[in-house]
């Protein structure tokens, strides 16, 4: 789950970490009544889950609130990477003098959280990693001994960061730490942590931020799993989250309905491998993990259904936990609430197979073909998709 910037930077502010007093706006008046309450000039910045906002358009100075309100009547709507802007963030302005990067995130590969920091804030991060990577400092952190001190000092000189901001360093670094770990976060990125003078003195302030979430976690964490915005999911999507299930909206021609994410993952490869040369892949994700029952199949079914790009729906469960025959029924059951002509190729394998085939025998469905194996099951779907088109 991601966080849009104002959430995540109120998140931060939660943890001592210095952010603007910035207010959500949904329509230009609101953007104009924000910013004559902030004074000053103003920032007005669209908030959408993607990166390249203001390349795009989507991040606008305002010297008055008339200027925030034309700001907001251009981006509101705007189309920035496939992502539509519902709302803008208007922050009040800063005098910057500097730009770091500095984020906490996951190191899969060492198993242990990572903090970057970069002296070349303010950039896409991606960007200078693939072009300048010896500009991004990387330092991981034991879990079980937390963040030093000593590492603080490393990150700090190794950014040459001027020594009297050493302090107020210390204290975000810490806080954006804890942030990630009490969070459940995947990614807690501050970019960019400015530089700002105010009143003569140079202060460090949190003036972008972004945090992504660990789904498995949200049931410690109600309160930042109800900020969850849904507006940009697709609906298969929002349902699928609704009924437990992990789906993955694709753009091939083939429904995918498996258990367990790794057997998931292999019936999409083979389906891409066998169909790349005609173009032909899965169209989804979709893992009804161990233990599904016939209403979750049948739930995963018709959101299979609703994507008018199936041509072809790909059933491979492995009956381990998951009953085959429970499966059979689910199929059953969608069936007859959302009944398809679409061709169907099952391959069901594992604690009662023999049972759940049958009951998918003598239903006489029509458009129903078995399958042995996976390769099998995965070359039909394949041949079939080239013989819909």
């Amino acid at each position: 789950m991601n966080l849009h910037e104002f959430q995540a930077k109120r998140r931060f502010g939660e943890f001592g970490i210095p952010v603007p007093v910035g207010e959500v706006a949904y329509t230009p008046e609101e953007a104009y009544q924000i910013a004559q309450k902030l004074g000053g000039v103003t920032v007005v910045k669209a908030q959408v889950f993607t990166g390249g906002r203001g390349k795009a358009g989507g991040v606008k100075v305002a010297k008055t609130p008339d200027d925030a309100r034309q700001h907001a009547q251009a981006i509101l709507g705007m189309d920035i990477k496939g992502h539509t802007v519902h709302k803008v963030l208007v922050d009040p302005g800063a005098n910057i003098k500097g730009e770091l990067y500095l984020a906490v995130t996951n190191d899969r590969a060492a198993r242990r959280p990572l903090i970057m920091a970069s002296a070349e804030g303010g950039m896409d991060i991606e960007e200078v990693n693939r072009t300048m990577p010896e500009k991004i400092l990387r330092v991981h952190v034991d879990p079980l001994l937390g963040l030093r001190s000593y590492q603080i000092v490393e990150i700090a000189s190794g950014i040459n960061l001027p020594r009297e901001l050493w302090k107020q360093f210390t204290k975000i670094l810490q806080g954006l730490y804890q942030c990630y770990k009490d969070s459940d976060a995947t990614l807690c990125e501050i970019n960019p942590l400015a530089i700002v003078e105010e009143n003569g003195e140079q202060k460090l302030k949190a003036l972008d931020g972004k945090m992504s979430l660990d789904d498995n976690g949200l049931y410690r964490h109600q309160d930042l799993a109800a900020q969850r915005d849904t507006s940009a999911d697709p609906a298969e999507e929002i349902q699928a989250r609704e009924a437990d299930l992990s789906y993955v909206k694709l753009d091939g021609q083939i429904g995918c309905m498996v258990n367990g994410a790794g057997l998931a993952m292999a019936t999409m490869d083979l389906t891409a491998h066998f169909g790349q040369q005609y173009g032909v892949g899965p169209a989804n994700f979709l893992d009804v993990a161990g233990g599904a029952d016939a209403a979750k199949v049948a739930t995963a079914l018709r959101i299979i259904l609703s994507d008018p790009d199936v041509k072809v729906i790909l059933i491979n469960i492995f009956g381990g936990i998951t009953r085959c025959d429970e499966v059979a029924k689910g199929i059953l059951a969608a069936l007859a609430e959302v009944p398809t002509e679409l061709p169907m190729i099952i391959r069901l394998a594992g604690t009662n197979q023999d049972e759940g085939l049958r009951i998918l025998e003598e239903a006489s469905l029509p458009n129903v073909t078995g399958a042995r194996t996976l390769n099998e099951a995965a070359q039909l779907a394949v041949e079939t998709v080239r013989g819909v088109l």
